[in-house]
């Protein structure tokens, strides 16, 4: 099956897997991180706004207390056994704003700029949706930038729909990330 890529068209059959991260892959994670934010904002932003939030954010520490949260789960995409994207769920008190038992928040889901608009990001949406499902939850919900304007399409098409906003602290500047939900009964 083909697959485009932004930089080529690859003509092989590869192999799609999502496996759970765990904390001996802290190292794999904390590098896809930090490369994949950098390449999804690092252009729109002031480089020491980035550098203050990654070191924040994207520390081995950091990223190490929250694998072993129970409440929040990561997974990795992979393409023929190399690591392309990641996605952060959380659930109950792990949550970043709305903290409801009923919903399941997708705080972060990132694919290497070189594999974006393959489809790839649709199967961590649907890896999201699934858990959702498993633990019984009754919708989906995140966070988007509102100048991301290709994310919020991308949501969009996976039936996410805006219900609010929130003020987002990015260095010296107040951001503001969209709310978006997805009820799984639609």
């Amino acid at each position: 099956m083909p697959w485009l890529c932004r930089s080529e068209c690859i003509n092989i059959s590869l192999s799609m897997e999502i496996i759970r991260v765990k904390p001996s892959n802290i190292n794999e994670l904390l590098t896809m991180s930090r490369k994949t934010f950098d390449e999804s904002f690092g252009h729109l932003n002031k480089p020491e706004n980035m550098d203050f939030y990654m070191d924040k954010a994207f520390t081995v520490e950091k990223l190490f207390s929250e694998l072993l949260n129970p409440f929040t789960e990561f997974y990795f995409l992979k393409i023929n056994a190399v690591h392309i994207g990641y996605l952060k769920l959380n659930t109950h008190q792990a949550q970043s704003d709305l903290n409801d038992n009923l919903s399941l928040e997708i705080e972060r889901i990132y694919i290497d700029s070189k594999f974006q608009g393959s489809g790839f990001g649709a199967a961590l949406i649907d890896q999201a949706k699934k858990r959702c499902k498993d633990l019984r939850l009754s919708y989906l919900w995140l966070g988007v930038w509102e100048k991301n304007k290709d994310a919020i399409r991308f949501y969009q098409r996976h039936k996410f729909e805006i219900f609010s906003s929130h003020p987002f602290i990015f260095g010296d500047e107040v951001q503001t990330d969209l709310l978006m939900r997805c009820n799984l009964d639609d």
